[in-house]
């Protein structure tokens, strides 16, 4: 079966996953839930990718377990994260902004559709170092490749941590975080999220895999450009007054030490 087949599929599975999740969100009136499911749908194409490629070789094991790793860490904590916290303010204004009435089905479109594309674009990597990997054996670019993703896993999901306790101290209430992970980035988990995808370009790279490798890409320009840093960081300034300061000390991205 030929690299577009495989992934013509995978889309068809993305897409179906997406369209069950927008009919259980129309049932439960919570759209938030599509964000739970970002994670755990690249360990469904990834999986998907493992099993069409052939499996049992070393990077296609490799990239099934980093995948999902990453993609189980991530959904299982965004489930916690928002557990009885109703639907995401973001949603709930386009509730609001479009009407109850008309909300239930542009909402498969304006999100659902949207995310179940990125995600199968992202994913292209996933499948690039899995279908090109055959008799390639492991070397040091791959290794390369398995420490960048770690680090990323690491500003990830420690930032995660270190984001969650403090909020869960009601003495920092109004405060910014800028301790930790969150003393060298201003957004260490996005950060970190960036890195885990270069891992994984990186793989598909040292595959013989091009083209595919673009997801990597993409990934880290809609985490910088579009719903990532530049939407929070928009929102934090009319919040809090003293992240105006911790812009001015705190590197935007890259970890870098703090200005003083």
């Amino acid at each position: 079966m030929s690299f577009l087949q495989i992934y013509l599929q995978a889309l068809l599975i993305i897409l179906s996953m997406m369209a069950i999740l927008w009919i259980i969100s129309i049932i439960i009136k919570n759209v938030s839930i599509v964000d739970l499911f970002w994670g755990f749908g690249f360990v469904v194409a990834a999986g998907f990718y493992y099993l069409k490629t052939g499996g049992e070789d070393p990077r296609r094991n490799l990239v099934l377990a980093l995948a999902a790793i990453w993609g189980l860490r991530l959904s299982v904590y965004l489930t916690w994260r928002n557990a009885g916290k109703g639907e995401d303010f973001r949603y709930r204004q386009f509730r609001k902004n479009y009407g109850e009435n008309r909300y239930w089905w542009i909402s498969f479109f304006q999100t659902f559709l949207l995310q179940g594309l990125l995600m199968w674009l992202i994913s292209a990597p996933l499948l690039g170092a899995q279908y090109y990997s055959e008799g390639r054996a492991l070397g040091f670019p791959d290794y390369f490749a398995v420490a960048l993703w770690l680090t990323g896993f690491i500003f990830e999901a420690g930032g995660d941590w270190q984001l969650a306790a403090f909020r869960g101290n009601p003495s920092n209430k109004g405060k910014v975080l800028d301790t930790g992970f969150w003393r060298y980035t201003r957004h260490p988990n996005y950060f970190g999220d960036s890195a885990v995808w270069w891992g994984f370009g990186l793989l598909c790279l040292n595959a013989g895999s091009y083209v595919p490798a673009l997801g990597s890409l993409l990934m880290t320009a809609l985490i910088i450009k579009v719903s990532g840093v530049a939407l929070l960081e928009k929102s934090l300034k009319e919040q809090k007054p003293e992240y105006r300061e911790y812009i001015r000390k705190t590197s935007a991205f890259l970890p870098w030490f703090p200005k003083k």
